[in-house]
Order: structure tokens, then C-alpha cells, then sequence
């Protein structure tokens, strides 16, 4: 049966209009508040913010289709999948639809953000809706033309068709239909009747991407725009004194120097001149509070071993189960800094004038971003315009929008257009990196079951969001406890791909792996006998399900094959649930010149319904390469406020010839969809580790992993 209804928009909140010049009708909605009667322009459904969403609709008069959203692209593929959820029920035939990007229009749309892998779970309902309601309004057009019940109308792939045979094509109608009522009630279709959503699609921007087509920010041009490369303070804890740009200055293309802050932007007619100019910049600086890994980790371990700490979440009788153990295993893990690394560097377009500040780049935070400026600059805030690029790469970094806070400023200073470019060590350097983090975890053991959990979290600068503590095994271990407690750095920090469960995975699932050791159990099956536990709707604080991670763990196991392990292969296991989605991987590795190689990686993912296969296969194989390679390789330290790398010849990133087989299954779902963006990453870890465990005998509690296999290399290898 279908499922019928009710709208949750306004007439108001329903925007139509017959005056586009090819006739066509510009459909759309916003679901916060009601559009303004006269509407701009339409903008792109290309992504999805994750707390409400405006989607547009425009049907041309010969049928084709035109979706816009006004959310950024990060790489994710929202631009492809979302236009398909409103063309699945728009019943419109996907090659007849066509995708573009919008700016940021804060009168018309709200929460205009990439992140958190929440634009489709956010907005699936409101999507469907979208496409089920314009189609609605067609068939009411088609039914009055004919003079007939709209019950005794249908439309399909574009084409409405009368009870007698009668036919016309959408764009047939669209005028008509701009004139009718909003129906009170739309049917969505049932999942199986799906034609568009759950087959594969291409990336909507894949020609231009491979084309070269101006997409990202790196590409955007403005005529009589500047190129601004900018010293920042070497160090994280110091201050410019004062500086000589003598040199600066006579460097061919050099049109001005601007000092800001404790920075110093050079400007010039291109990119070479900005760089090389600034590398000819003298600056002196004074050095303040400079800080260091190795005094981080003394902290950090005084944080774990102190009292000092925020009880998340407390379970049972955590002392009276650790003291009744029969054995009690307590291990510590540690995690270094990581910067993003965006394939793409950090770039920026402003241009303040005394009317209004145009901003243009690659941003996940466009809004946000625009008040910034606007409370930087002390304008108001509609006086800022954003234009969105595509992104090479995010991760997290493209959150904060702090480069282009540089660019708006240095643009007002100067009184010119100015486009912001990072170099590599730019972009590395000056960051917000994954904070160091360190977890003390500890199991009581008594009569071959897992009767109590601790959790400790330290870390540099802030802790776990607050859902993470209610992610397995909560629910799971009758006594639990846990806490967490941080140290305040001037070093910045912020999310990371998989924000704090990219490390926390690796180490509670290595964690289990060793508990399932020390009971003589599976590790497999040690997961399940511990999901068997968790009383489903017993305790509304748990984030997961039991039944949906168990389902995901014995796919895993089975399309891995992790009963059979061929000579010279070593299996690990890990499961995890993270941004609603649960996935558990089976990883395969060999010893190669005594060393570890991932050779093969299968991962089993729930994520409700798969909108395009192609691109959610491509979403969990990069999370599952990114976590291994970052495990396995990724070290970044500070001495004396100054990071250890600057580049990729002094920061390992794992190599095309390392990366492994992935092999991804999904759960047949009728469940509305969840998060990939991230979910991939999280057990990646996790599972070489524990087959690293399987090849040498070594147990690792530290990332990255070479760096520590290292260290003990005659201990473990040999």
C-alpha cells in the first residue's frame, strides 16, 4: 500500500510561479519559514543541510527538470543523491534532470551546513515530499484539463496518463498546475515501486570535474582581484614584533604588503608573486607560551590517572564489579594530532566594499561563515553575500571558515578584491588538527563474561560530543562508567573525519579484541554475546541497535570469510556504529619484507536505504582507505609550538600501492537512510589492528601503527 500524507508546508510555504521565460513552472518549498511572495532565482539541490531543508523544483515546458538545494558540496555525492529522492517521486526520468548549486540565501533557507554525515537522514522525508507534491499538482492540472477526477489520473516517468489512454507530458501542464491549490495530502511511493533511488548515478558534476571545468575554489576568478599569501606566526604561542618587507616589495607583481593582527598578507597580481614575495618577507617574533607533544602526553596521562573528569555516563555498580573480578584488564591508547590535509588547500574569495561584502570559496559552514564576517567587519549580516564552490576535500576543516575571515579582512584593509591561496605548508601548518587524545580502558572479568567497563578520555582542548557515550557497549555490560577530561592548548583543534570516534573505535574494539583473548572466546562471537544483552527500548539513551549491529556483524563475517583464514593471511575484526549507520570490517593482511600489508578489507554497512549504490560505495571505500591510512602512518607533533611536518615528504599518507582491496555489502534496507560521509572510517583501524595482533603477536596502543611496530620491531616481526 501507498503511503499517503499530510503536508507539514504552508500555501505560502509552497512556492510557485509561472514567470520564468520558458513558460515553465519554478516549484518549492521552505519549511521553516514561508518565501517571500516575490522569488529569486532558483539554486541548486546539490546538498543538504542537517537540520532543515529547502529544496526547488523547475519544470520547463518541454518536460525536462531543473533541482536546486542550497547546501555546500563537500565530496560526498549529496549533489547526485539528493535530486534523486525528489525525482523518484517527481516520477521524472533522471536523465531528464538537471543539477546546479546555489549561494547562500539566508532569507530563503536556514542551516546551510556540510557535516556531521546528516544531509540525507535530515531531510529524507521533507525530499520525498518535495518531488510528491509537485507531481500531485501536475496530476491535478492534467485531470482538470481533461475534466476528470484526479483519482482517474496517474503520471510516470514524466508522462501523466488518463483512465481512457489519454496522455501529456509534464511540461504540457506546468502552467496550469502553477495555478492550482497545494494538495492538502500527497502519496509517497512504497521502497519496492523505487526506479531512480537505489540505482547507480553518476556524480552530476563528474564531466566538469574531469574536464577541468571551473567547480572548485581554487578556480574561481573575479577580474581586478588581488592574490593574497599570508605569513602567520611560525609557532603556535607566538607574536609578530614587527617586520621588514624591503625585499617583499620589489619582487615583480608585489602590489602591497597588509599587516593583520599578527599576520602579514602579501598581495599580488598572481600566485607566484604573492608566494615568492612572501618568502623574502622578514618578520620577527616573540615567543610566548610554546607548547610540546611531549609535555601533552605527561598531561595527558596525569589526566587518566587523576580524578579529575566529567562522568558521561554511569551504569550498575562500576566498583563493586571491579572488585569481585577475577581478573581485570586496563590498557591505555594513544592518538598523536592530524591535520586534514585536504587535497584541495585552503582558499578564499572577498571583496568589501562600503555597499555589501561578496564572499565566495569552498565552505561547509556557509552561514555561519557570512555572520562571522559580518561581526568581523562590525556590517550587518545582510549585507554579506556567499557564492559556494565545490570542495576538494573538507574532513572537518572547511567547518571553521577561518580563511576566509583572512580574506574579508585583508580585503577591507586593502580596499581590493582579494582571493586568500594557502600553500601546502600554509594549510598544514597554521590548521585545526585532530586533538591528541589518550583513553584508559578497563574490563572486569568474573565467571567468563564481561561484568564491568570503564572509559577514560583525555584530551586536548574538548571531549566526545555527548551521544558517543551511549554507543556500544552501553546497554551492553551491566556496570559501566564513563568519563572524560581535557587540557587547553593554543594549538587549535576541531572535527576531523569521524570526529573522536576515529580513534575511539580502534582502541575499544582492539580493547575487546584482547577481552575476548583473555576468555577464551571468538571475537566475533564475544561481540554478539554482548549485543545479546542490550534490551532494545529498555533504555532510551542508547544511540544504536543490537539487532541492526548484529545483522551488519555476521554479514561481515560471513562475505569475509572469517572462519577460513588461507596461509599467510591474518584476519581482524572490528564493528562499530557511528553517525546512525553500523559497519563492521574484516580486515586481511600479510607480512611483506617483515612488515604488515592490508591486503583486503570487507566491510558490511546498515545504512537504511542505499540512494545511489555507486556513490555509497565510493563513500565507505575512502572512509575505510583514509582510517587505515591515517592508523597506520599518520604522526604529527609539536616542539616548541612548531608541528613536525609541513608538507607531504615530511607526512606520510598511505601510498596507491598500499591501499587494499575493499570489498562493501549492504544491508537490504526499507529503514529510512543514515550517514556514510564517516562511518566507514571508525572500525577501520580497529581491524588492522587486531590483525596485526593475528600476524605478530603484538598488541597496539598507539597510532600510528608503523611508527609503533617500529619501536619494538625485534619484539614483534623478527
Amino acid at each position: 500500500m501507498k503511503k499517503q500524507i499530510k503536508n507539514t508546508f504552508s500555501r505560502r510555504g509552497f512556492i510557485r510561479t509561472s514567470a520564468l521565460a520558458s513558460g515553465g513552472m519554478l516549484i518549492g518549498f521552505n519549511f521553516l519559514t514561508a518565501c517571500k511572495d516575490e522569488v529569486k532565482p532558483p539554486v541548486d539541490i546539490a546538498n543538504l543541510n542537517f537540520n532543515d531543508f529547502n529544496a526547488y523544483i523547475k519544470i520547463a515546458d518541454n518536460g525536462y527538470v531543473t533541482i536546486f538545494s542550497p547546501n555546500p558540496e563537500i565530496g560526498q555525492g549529496v549533489k547526485t543523491s539528493m535530486p534523486m529522492i525528489v525525482a523518484e517521486e517527481l516520477d521524472v526520468p533522471w536523465e531528464h534532470v538537471h543539477v546546479e548549486q546555489a549561494g547562500l540565501d539566508t532569507d530563503k533557507y536556514r542551516g546551510q551546513v556540510a557535516g556531521g554525515s546528516q544531509s540525507i537522514r535530515q531531510n529524507w522525508d521533507v525530499l520525498r515530499q518535495t518531488g510528491a507534491t509537485a507531481k500531485q499538482m501536475l496530476v491535478n492540472a492534467a485531470a482538470a484539463k481533461w475534466q476528470i477526477d484526479a483519482s482517474e489520473v496517474s503520471a510516470k516517468d514524466g508522462i501523466i496518463t488518463s483512465k481512457s489512454g489519454e496522455t501529456l507530458g509534464y511540461g504540457d501542464v506546468v502552467k496550469e498546475a502553477a495555478a492550482l491549490e497545494v494538495p492538502e495530502n500527497v502519496t509517497l511511493k512504497e521502497p519496492k515501486d523505487f526506479k531512480i533511488i537505489g540505482n547507480d548515478a553518476l556524480n552530476v558534476d563528474l564531466n566538469k570535474i574531469v574536464t577541468g571545468k571551473p567547480l572548485f575554489g581554487l578556480d574561481y576568478k573575479k577580474d581586478g582581484m588581488l592574490i593574497a599569501s599570508v605569513m602567520r606566526p611560525p609557532a603556535f604561542g607566538q607574536t609578530l614584533k614587527g617586520f621588514d618587507d624591503t625585499e617583499t616589495r620589489k619582487i615583480n607583481g608585489v602590489i602591497d604588503v597588509v599587516q593583520f593582527g599578527d599576520k602579514i598578507a602579501v598581495l599580488a597580481k598572481n600566485t607566484w608573486s604573492a608566494m615568492k614575495g612572501k618568502k623574502v618577507l622578514k618578520a620577527n617574533w616573540e615567543d610566548n607560551a610554546l607548547e610540546s607533544t611531549e609535555k601533552h602526553n605527561e598531561l595527558l596521562l596525569g589526566l587518566l590517572n587523576s580524578s579529575e573528569g566529567e562522568v558521561r555516563r554511569e551504569d550498575g555498580n562500576v566498583d563493586k564489579a571491579f572488585a569481585e573480578a577475577d581478573r581485570i584488564i586496563d590498557r591505555i591508547y594513544e592518538s598523536p594530532f592530524l591535520p586534514h590535509n585536504c587535497m584541495e588547500p585552503m582558499n578564499f574569495y572577498a571583496d568589501v566594499t562600503s555597499d555589501k561584502i561578496q564572499l565566495a570559496g569552498p565552505i561547509q559552514t556557509p552561514e555561519g561563515t557570512a555572520n562571522r564576517v559580518a561581526n568581523l567587519l562590525n556590517r550587518a549580516p545582510e549585507e554579506v553575500e556567499v557564492e559556494l564552490t565545490r570542495m576538494g576535500g573538507g574532513f572537518g576543516r572547511r567547518l571553521y571558515g577561518d580563511f576566509a575571515l583572512e580574506a574579508a579582512e585583508i580585503s577591507n584593509k586593502a580596499g581590493k578584491p582579494v582571493k586568500l591561496v594557502y600553500s601546502r605548508e600554509d594549510d598544514m601548518n597554521a590548521g585545526i588538527f585532530r586533538p591528541a587524545i589518550k583513553y584508559r580502558i578497563s574490563a572486569a572479568l568474573k565467571d567468563g563474561k564481561v561484568t564491568g567497563y570503564k572509559l577514560k578520555e583525555a584530551a586536548i582542548n574538548s571531549n566526545m560530543y555527548g551521544l558517543i557515550p551511549n554507543f556500544f557497549p552501553a546497554g551492553a555490560i551491566p556496570n559501566l562508567k564513563i568519563e572524560s577530561a581535557n587540557y587547553q592548548s593554543n594549538i587549535t583543534t576541531g572535527a576531523w573525519r569521524a570526529p573522536y570516534t576515529n580513534f575511539l573505535a580502534f582502541a575499544e574494539q582492539s580493547f575487546f579484541d584482547e577481552v575476548a583473548e583473555a576468555l577464551n572466546q571468538d571475537p566475533v562471537q564475544l561481540r554478539l554475546d554482548l549485543l545479546d544483552n542490550v534490551d532494545e527500548g529498555a533504555d532510551d539513551r542508547i544511540e544504536y541497535s543490537a539487532s541492526r549491529m548484529k545483522e551488519v556483524i555476521k554479514l561481515a563475517a560471513e562475505k569475509g570469510d572469517w572462519n577460513n583464514t588461507p596461509e599467510g593471511i591474518y584476519k581482524g575484526f572490528s564493528a562499530y556504529y557511528s553517525h546512525n549507520t553500523h559497519v563492521a570490517e574484516v580486515t586481511e593482511i600479510s607480512i611483506q619484507n617483515g612488515k604488515p600489508k592490508v591486503e583486503r578489507v570487507t566491510a558490511a554497512v546498515d545504512c537504511g536505504i542505499v540512494i545511489n549504490p555507486t556513490g555509497a560505495n565510493n563513500q565507505v571505500v575512502g572512509g575505510v582507505l583514509d582510517g587505515i591510512g591515517h592508523a597506520m602512518y599518520g604522526d604529527f607533533t609539536f616542539d616548541a609550538g612548531k608541528p613536525s611536518a609541513s608538507n607531504f615528504d615530511t607526512y606520510r599518507l598511505i601510498r596507491m600501492n598500499e591501499t587494499p582491496k575493499v570489498a562493501v555489502h549492504f544491508i537490504d534496507s526499507e529503514i529510512a537512510p543514515t550517514g556514510l560521509g564517516e562511518p566507514g572510517l571508525p572500525p577501520a583501524g580497529g581491524a588492522v589492528a587486531n590483525a596485526i595482533k593475528a600476524a605478530t603477536g603484538k598488541r597496539l596502543l598507539k597510532q600510528p601503527f608503523t611508527k609503533y611496530l617500529a619501536e619494538t620491531e625485534s619484539e614483534v616481526i623478527g
